[in-house]
């Protein structure tokens, strides 16, 4: 099986561990296990229950508390809609393989996270994109989708809140790819990663399981949870399709570990101080960024409503790439091209890191565009 180079993977793992201020990550500010104990009230308490952990493969599909956790995470989903998995790059490459034959055609809302163009197209389906304008405030349009559909159509995917520009499909948009999807007995996978750390209230942002029988969600203990760490994810779906997705996870992954398990059990069950942690963070920053971009004469963008990663686009004469690799060689500062999204002329930045790093890189970047402004 051939497949595309990765590129977004590509460029972090080439660079974000030798740059000196990383504003490309996409993750909230890792959170310690000392503090998310201590959050829990566990600082005592949690040494006996990881003495007790006897080092089996454990519960195959997760444990039971860990499903019930993540099933609270959707309004009307329980523990037997859910199957956790190793992150959620696990989970949509396991839902692809499960879904897709050769010739079957996909239909994919861009720009997006690679794995839901590259995979599908390695297994011999046909990507249709449909791609996000910034005039439409990033919103899928819905005549324009309906449009691409065809006999051979198997499903609709998206990112949402969307990576990489950071924008929440407003609740009616995402009733109406239900609908569409629900006309011609489409699956929608729904990458909700970054779902949790929105901006406008503190409630969990409509998913596609909860609207629509054959909408799959997958989400992550990594982005809005802080706990990349653990490389934990999961699928919200009907038995029947986790069922098939088994059969191709029994090839892979088996289990996760049991003490991934533990640990992201316990920080759903106090998921409502994580987020808050959280969302203190990426809307703090936030603030920063948006007020760096109104003072910033050579960038624009689209204020993103949820994730903790937005586009921003750069008046200078050079491709997005030469822009990333120069900035970072002349001043340390790490963000992400992008073209490897298709999205000439921008760069991907990420505001769920620690505040101070962004601080201290946002002048940076300022001082670089001044230097080789037009």
């Amino acid at each position: 099986m051939k497949i595309e180079d990765f590129g977004v993977e590509i460029w972090m793992n080439a660079h974000e561990t030798t740059c000196r201020l990383n504003i490309a990550e996409t993750c909230v500010d890792s959170i310690t296990f000392a503090e998310l104990m201590q959050m829990a009230g566990k600082t005592q308490a949690i040494l006996g229950e990881l003495n007790a952990l006897k080092l089996t493969y454990g519960a195959i599909e997760g444990t039971a508390r860990l499903k019930q956790a993540i099933a609270a995470l959707y309004t009307g989903r329980v523990a037997s809609d859910v199957l956790v998995t190793h992150g959620a790059a696990g989970a949509n490459a396991l839902l692809y393989g499960a879904l897709m034959e050769p010739g079957d055609e996909v239909i994919a809302i861009v720009p997006t996270y690679q794995q839901h163009t590259s995979i599908p197209e390695s297994l011999g389906a046909v990507v249709r994109p449909l791609t996000l304008r910034i005039e439409d405030g990033y919103q899928p349009d819905l005549v324009a989708l309906e449009g691409l559909i065809t006999p051979r159509t198997r499903l609709i995917s998206l990112t949402n809140p969307n990576n990489p520009t950071g924008v929440l499909v407003r609740d009616e948009v995402l009733a109406g790819i239900a609908e569409i999807a629900a006309r011609h007995d489409l699956w929608v996978i729904s990458d909700e990663v970054y779902r949790g750390v929105n901006q406008a209230d503190d409630v969990l942002s409509t998913s596609i399981a909860e609207i629509y029988p054959k909408g799959v969600a997958v989400g992550s203990m990594s982005k809005a949870f802080a706990l990349a760490g653990l490389r934990l994810g999961w699928i919200v779906a009907p038995p029947a399709l986790l069922h098939q997705v088994m059969i191709h996870r029994d090839y892979n992954t088996i289990s996760v570990g049991m003490i991934d398990d533990l640990i992201a059990s316990i920080a759903l069950e106090n998921r409502e101080a994580l987020l808050a942690r959280n969302r203190q963070i990426v809307r703090t920053n936030l603030e920063i960024l948006a007020r760096w971009v109104d003072a910033e004469p050579s960038i624009s963008w689209f204020k993103p409503t949820g994730a903790t990663v937005t586009l921003l686009t750069y008046d200078l004469d050079m491709p997005s790439r030469e822009f990333c690799k120069r900035l970072l060689d002349e001043t340390g500062v790490l963000l992400v091209p992008g073209s490897v999204f298709g999205v000439e002329g921008t760069v991907r930045i990420g505001f769920g890191n620690g505040t101070e790093t962004l601080k201290a890189a946002l002048p940076a970047v300022s001082a670089f565009l001044r230097k080789h402004g037009r």
